[in-house]
């Protein structure tokens, strides 16, 4: 008992023995229930729709171990005699602690709240989806940076100082990396304005592709191949972009030609044939169709319909259905395509005309 009793940095053996000994059980019971906890509430909510339990789970899964620490410790010294310093350390890093979890849990709400409200709005509104990304980046920055700000001010440090110098110092740093702050600056433009959002289909130059992410410096693009393109958001907004998705019928232009042979009366048919043909197709409005010139080698026809819904595959389909009949018609109608081809006619000097 002498030994226990012997004084160490102004506390007893067995003070120092007693804090470390709260300090290990209050981090292992914290630890372990909130462990424990989480496993049997990750198992609950899955039977449940509501969205408050999935939230706490989400909060509890972000309690960090650092955190839990520093509760651990600080919940030890309160059977100690500490000096007035160290226990002012010690309360300003706690209190550095709770402000730290606090970012964390704000963050795991702001996580939990954009994915959840994305995926809902995903399916109806894309432009909708792609400003809560934005929106969730710019309230993640706003929280750390308050936590920053008060954790600063918790250690005694002038926070009014500490803005004036950044203030000047984020000048040179501006300067310096002003590429990326063209790109940051391009993201946002492309998140406010919405010249495109995620899942629309955008060809850039001869690039195109579906676009998968709308990213602080580059737009990620899934090309028809496979492969991702990966576009500088300030390259994006420089660029003239055709969005297909935006597009709310499809104008469909259609040459054919036919040999100089056909005659009259089957070249005025086909005006009349082609409309009946299109029109007999869903999805579609006939505009025209009209014997447009002489070719070198035929007689060109020119139709002009529109698809009525985007979606390239529809269009694809009518467009086949269409090719096929006219060619049937014109099978019936003995009337011939024309092809390149050259017709000469020889003339043999001296000889009498009939």
């Amino acid at each position: 008992m002498g030994f226990l009793q012997q004084e160490w940095g102004g506390n007893d053996v067995w003070q120092w023995l007693l804090a470390v000994a709260i300090i290990v059980f209050v981090w292992l019971v914290l630890r372990v229930a909130m462990q424990m906890l989480v496993r049997r509430l990750r198992a609950f909510v899955l039977k449940t729709p509501g969205r408050l339990d999935d939230l706490f789970v989400e909060m509890l899964s972000k309690t960090k171990f650092l955190f839990v620490l520093v509760v651990a410790i600080f919940a030890g010294s309160m059977v100690l005699d500490l000096p007035a310093a160290a226990d002012t350390a010690l309360r300003a890093l706690l209190t550095a602690a709770l402000l730290a979890q606090a970012g964390y849990w704000g963050d795991g709400f702001v996580s939990f709240w954009i994915r959840r409200t994305a995926r809902r709005k995903l399916e109806d509104d894309a432009a909708a989806a792609t400003s809560l990304t934005a929106l969730g980046f710019v309230a993640r920055i706003a929280i750390w940076t308050v936590v920053l700000l008060l954790a600063l001010e918790t250690f005694g440090i002038d926070i009014t100082v500490l803005i004036t110098g950044l203030g000047i110092g984020g000048i040179a740093v501006a300067l310096a990396v002003q590429n990326i702050l063209g790109d940051l600056f391009a993201s946002l433009s492309i998140i406010i304005d919405k010249p495109f959002v995620i899942g629309d289909f955008i060809i850039v130059g001869d690039l195109m592709g579906s676009v998968e992410r709308i990213g602080l410096k580059t737009t990620r693009v899934r090309s028809l191949s496979g492969e991702q393109i990966i576009f500088s958001n300030s390259d994006l907004l420089g660029s003239r972009v055709r969005n297909y998705k935006r597009m709310y019928e499809r104008r469909i232009v259609m040459p054919f030609g036919v040999t100089y042979q056909t005659p009259v009366a089957a070249l005025e048919g086909i005006p009349e044939t082609v409309q009946r043909i299109v029109e007999a197709q869903p999805d579609v409005r006939f505009d025209r169709c009209h014997f447009k010139s002489f070719g070198a080698y035929s007689l060109d026809f020119e139709t002009v319909y529109y698809v009525l819904v985007p979606d390239y595959n529809v269009y694809m389909d009518r467009q086949q259905t269409i090719n096929l009949a006219i060619m049937r018609a014109f099978d019936e109608a003995r009337i011939e395509f024309a092809y390149p081809t050259q017709t000469l006619f020889l003339e043999q000097p001296g000889v009498p005309e009939a």
